[in-house]
């Protein structure tokens, strides 16, 4: 799988590449601490959006290659 020919990053795979936990991912879209994507509350649920290219700067490309190469 090709991260970079998706046009949104979902949040289990930004986890994994991460080595974090879910939740731990939407914390920080929600506050605005993880700067990978944004996070947008319509109504009572939040909608959550990870680039390929925020992800990258924000790991490397070496870790988003590892992560494709086993996936």
């Amino acid at each position: 799988m090709k991260l970079q020919e998706m046009k949104k990053i979902p949040v289990k795979v930004a986890a994994e590449i991460l080595g974090v936990s879910i939740p731990y991912i939407r914390m920080g879209l929600q506050r605005g601490t993880l700067n990978i994507g944004s996070a947008v509350k319509i109504s009572t649920q939040y909608t959550y959006h990870i680039t390929y290219e925020l992800l990258k700067n924000y790991v490397g490309i070496e870790r988003i290659k590892e992560y494709e190469e086993k996936n």
